[in-house]
């Protein structure tokens, strides 16, 4: 069983091993996830997977949750959630609509992957967002952070597509993989992580188990 957890980012913090070495920790907030639906590969989805819900929308905020969502969310007899993310499954048969899941799961899980929307850096230039070099800085050049010729001759006289240019920097999903759990806090409900993780503090991120990674069960 392969869930993918939401959480949030909370921030970094640092932690010492038996050995005294440090460590560079990102704390994830995780609530618990509810089942919103079940999709199975008899009926019209064609396919078995779970949807998980999580973070309860806030009372003044219910207002904001769409007519179809509402009606989603009334069907499945839960409160209204402002995230939804899809986990593929084996099997349907052991998951029921409302069944929670909590932070536990991860204490038995070696590594994890961690999804989210990375930081926006707006438009950048193309020394920021593809590290080109530049060109001299002296006052006669009038070359200095230029992205350079990029037309063709005659032949075949246009731009090739897929050429490194100036353009919208981050706020894409990115996924951090092979990440160390290093604590499971189950009063707190937070999860420490080797590393660092995509987004911004408090931004959503989904947390799965390593794909990458062969799982050792902990003694």
């Amino acid at each position: 069983m392969d869930l993918k957890f939401q959480g949030k980012k909370k921030g970094m913090t640092t932690r010492f091993d038996a050995q005294g070495n440090r460590i560079v920790c990102t704390v994830i907030l995780v609530e618990p996830n509810v089942i919103a639906q079940i999709k199975s590969s008899q009926g019209k989805d064609g396919y078995n997977a779970i949807q998980l819900a999580a973070y309860k929308v806030k009372s003044s905020k219910l207002k904001n949750v769409s007519k179809p969502l509402e009606g989603h969310f009334a069907k499945a007899k839960i409160e209204p959630r402002s995230s939804l993310k899809e986990s593929r499954v084996g099997n349907v048969e052991d998951f029921q609509v409302g069944q929670e899941f909590y932070i536990n799961y991860f204490e038995e899980i070696d590594y994890v992957d961690v999804s989210g929307l990375s930081k926006g850096k707006g438009h950048q230039g193309v020394m920021v967002r593809h590290n080109f070099k530049g060109g001299p800085a002296s006052h006669g050049s009038g070359f200095h952070r230029h992205g350079g010729s990029t037309g063709m001759r005659s032949t075949p006289g246009r731009c090739l597509p897929g050429q490194k240019k100036s353009g919208r920097m981050g706020n894409e999903m990115v996924t951090t993989q092979n990440l160390r759990v290093v604590k499971v806090d189950l009063e707190k409900n937070v999860i420490l992580v080797e590393g660092a993780v995509p987004g911004k503090r408090n931004g959503l991120v989904s947390i799965s188990i390593a794909k990458k990674k062969a799982q050792k069960k902990k003694e």
